[in-house]
């Protein structure tokens, strides 16, 4: 499976270890498939090679084909017997003679050390710019902290410094500065980002102002160390692709992009993944059909959960569907970030986000990656979300996530912890739920993603973008249709 999948992803490049140069050449497997990548050594019949983020992948030669099988023993006359590269290569720039104690200096932060970032154990560069871990799953990992107002990093205050991995290497390193949800987010993340100040009349130019001054600050520390920046498109899709300014040293890409209004961001990637411009082919259905049955749990009790879904704290601001929205994608392989479709959702201030326009803005990108979007309306049904649990896909839902309904979640969740008689704990919840009267308040909308049921017991389970500790909360269909939008929508194939 694991092999497959290296034939599913282009806009890379192959070259020789060692740090040579070589051509660039499309490589196709036994069903046709291509990838491109940088070949780092061939042991037996065993070759490694090495994607854009970094990530390695050894896998038999016999994985190509016949022509490309020769291609690589011929090649191999210039490759090592055993990987002895530490980092990607990449091609000499103006910039790598500048010491990482330089260029941190700009940073603000010791971000950047003697090998980079892509040949660097993401758990201690985690450790030492103090980032917690957002979410692990069985290969990927994910760090963010949203900081303290006296954090600076590139000149100015990022509001979430995120970093994203692979089978612990980096593969990309994310900054928020100035942005219309995080200058006005609510006194508090998880429950308590319902409970927010009203935003000021003048919200907009206050925006403005921020958004220019950190513009100007961090363009201003990065000029006077790496000069001045190269002007690039990156990104996919309509609502995806913007103006960068990119500088390099030895390897890594600092981008920074300006999204109009919404908000000043920062990506620092492998020099050939900004080549790209930050295109990466989808994934084949195959791949992604076989990966979710892998991740359905069967639990003795009768629960039925779809796991290894990356979490992504949405912080203390009204960002769950672009949040939501993200996990979902992640999850069948389209690239995305909270951020972007908040943008693409028209996010007010502080938060709140058009479901609707969110995912129109995003669909033809869903769908390029060959992945389908389907949406419905109607009760809340357990056969319905058994037809797509079942096919280990979560669902996207639209609910009112009051107080009421929150205080009966939690109890429910942590009670459930302790059940060995699944029979009364059926009986309990089956007359808990016909005696309970959730109420709508329309000031508490919100988006979760159901991620399992329980056909004996009446229940499902739901995952929430505020963090860890609300990864997987229960409650009964009753209790669900009370307080439920009616409205559903699956990423799936």
């Amino acid at each position: 499976m694991k092999h497959a999948y290296l034939f599913l992803v282009l806009g890379l490049t192959l070259s020789t270890a060692g740090g040579q140069s070589a051509e660039f050449r499309t490589f196709t497997n036994a069903q046709g498939k291509a990838i491109q990548a940088k070949l780092i050594a061939l042991a037996g019949d065993q070759v490694t090679i090495e994607m854009a983020g970094g990530q390695r992948f050894t896998l038999p030669v016999t994985q190509f084909s016949a022509a490309d099988q020769a291609y690589v023993k011929q090649a191999a006359a210039t490759v090592p017997a055993a990987t002895t590269s530490s980092a990607p290569t990449f091609k000499p720039g103006p910039n790598d003679k500048l010491t990482p104690e330089q260029v941190n200096a700009a940073v603000g932060q010791p971000l950047f050390g003697e090998n980079s970032l892509w040949a660097a154990s993401a758990a201690e560069i985690a450790e030492r710019l103090k980032i917690p871990t957002e979410s692990k799953t069985k290969t990927t990992s994910s760090y963010r902290s949203y900081t303290k107002d006296d954090y600076r990093m590139f000149g100015a205050h990022p509001y979430s410094v995120a970093m994203y991995a692979e089978n612990d290497k980096i593969s990309g390193f994310s900054l928020v500065f100035a942005n219309k949800g995080d200058l006005f987010s609510s006194k508090g993340g998880g429950e308590m980002h319902f409970d927010k100040d009203t935003p000021p009349a003048k919200a907009e130019q206050i925006v403005k102002t921020a958004m220019d001054k950190d513009l100007a600050a961090i363009t201003e520390s990065l000029t006077k160390i790496l000069g001045e920046s190269k002007k690039e498109r990156f990104g996919e899709g309509k609502s995806g692709r913007m103006d960068m300014q990119r500088w390099d040293w030895r390897g890594h890409s600092i981008l920074l992009a300006e999204a109009e209004g919404y908000y000043i961001g920062m990506q620092v990637v492998t020099n050939a993944f900004a080549d790209a411009g930050g295109k990466v082919e989808g994934i084949v259905d195959k791949v992604i059909r076989e990966r979710s049955i892998a991740n359905l749990e069967k639990r003795e009790n009768g629960d039925v959960v779809v796991g290894d879904i990356a979490m992504v704290d949405q912080g203390p601001k009204g960002y769950c569907a672009p949040a939501t929205a993200e996990r979902a994608m992640r999850y069948v392989g389209v690239p995305a970030d909270m951020y972007i479709l908040a943008n693409a959702g028209q996010s007010g201030f502080g938060g709140g986000t058009s479901v609707e326009l969110l995912l129109d803005g995003v669909a033809s990108q869903i769908r390029n990656k060959r992945r389908a979007f389907d949406s419905w309306t109607g009760e809340i049904k357990l056969k319905e979300i058994a037809k797509h649990i079942d096919k280990g896909l979560p669902l996207m839902w639209t609910l009112y996530s009051t107080d009421e309904f929150n205080a009966t979640a939690n109890k429910r969740t942590k009670e459930r912890k302790d059940v060995t008689d699944w029979a009364a704990w059926k009986t309990k919840v089956t007359g808990e739920s016909a005696a309970n009267r959730l109420p709508k308040n329309k000031e508490t909308g919100h988006v979760v993603l159901i991620i399992g049921y329980n056909k004996d017991t009446n229940e499902i389970a739901f995952s929430d973008s505020w963090g860890e500790r609300y990864k997987e909360r229960w409650i009964t269909i009753t209790e669900a249709e009370q307080i439920s939008q009616q409205r559903f929508y699956v990423v799936g194939f």
